[in-house]
C-alpha cells in the first residue's frame, strides 16, 4: 500500500510543479507587458482610461516621439528627445494654481546643477520647477512642453543672477498668458543655454560627514 501510495503522489506532485511553473511564466510575461518598450497599439490601450489632458498629451508626443521608453498603468516615459534628458507623463494630475488654474502632469528634465543656496529661490519661483541635488538634474512640470521651456528657461535665469525671483514670475505670467493666444516667444521655443550632456558634470555626491575626534 505504501508503494502504491508513492507511485500515486509522485505524478500528482510533477503536474502541481508544471502548473506552478506555466503561473509563473504567464506572471511574468504580464509583468513585461505592462513595463518595457512598447508599440503604439499597446500604448493607446494603456492610456484609454486615462483622463483626457493626459491622455491626449501623450498622443501628441508618441506622434512626434515614437513610442515611449518605459510603460506603466499610471506613467510613460521617454528619454532622450529634443533637449530633455527624460520626458514622463503621468496619468494622475496635479492642481497648480500658478499663473492661472491648470494641473500639471508632464515633467520634462535636463541635468543641471543648482547651488544649494538657490534652492530656496527657485521654490519661491515655481514650485513646479524640481531640482535634484544628488543626481543633477532640474525638472520642469506642467501641461505643455512649451511652457516646461519657459519654467526651465527662467529657472536658469534665476540661478544665474539674471532674473530676481520676482521678474522671473511676472515674465513667466506674461509669457505664458502670450503663449495661450498664439504668441511664440523665444523662451517658450527652445532651452536659451546648453544643458549638459554628461550627468557627472552636474550631480552632486556631496561629502562623507568629518568624523568626531573621541574625547578622551
Amino acid at each position: 500500500m505504501r508503494k502504491l501510495g508513492l507511485l500515486v503522489l509522485v505524478p500528482v506532485a510533477f503536474a502541481l510543479t508544471m502548473l506552478y511553473g506555466q503561473m509563473s511564466t504567464t506572471q511574468g510575461a504580464s509583468s513585461q507587458t505592462s513595463m518595457g518598450k512598447m508599440d503604439q497599439s499597446s500604448v493607446e490601450k494603456i492610456i484609454s482610461s486615462w483622463p483626457e489632458k493626459p491622455r491626449e498629451a501623450a498622443m501628441k508626443f508618441m506622434a512626434k516621439n515614437g513610442p515611449p521608453a518605459v510603460a506603466a498603468e499610471d506613467m510613460l516615459m521617454w528619454k532622450q528627445t529634443g533637449p530633455w534628458k527624460k520626458t514622463i507623463i503621468y496619468s494622475k494630475e496635479i492642481p497648480h494654481e500658478f499663473p492661472e488654474p491648470h494641473t500639471d502632469f508632464l515633467q520634462q528634465t535636463i541635468n543641471y546643477r543648482v547651488p544649494p543656496e538657490k534652492f530656496s529661490d527657485l521654490a519661491k519661483y515655481d514650485g513646479s520647477v524640481i531640482v535634484e541635488r544628488t543626481k543633477g538634474e532640474m525638472s520642469a512640470r506642467c501641461d505643455k512642453e512649451e511652457l516646461n521651456m519657459l519654467a526651465i528657461n527662467l529657472a536658469n535665469d534665476v540661478v544665474t543672477g539674471k532674473k530676481s525671483v520676482s521678474d522671473a514670475r511676472d515674465f513667466y505670467a506674461k509669457t505664458a498668458m502670450a503663449f495661450k493666444q498664439g504668441k511664440m516667444d523665444p523662451y517658450v521655443s527652445k532651452l536659451q543655454f546648453q544643458p549638459q550632456a554628461d550627468e557627472t558634470a552636474t550631480a552632486d555626491p556631496d561629502k562623507p560627514a568629518q568624523k568626531k575626534t573621541a574625547m578622551k
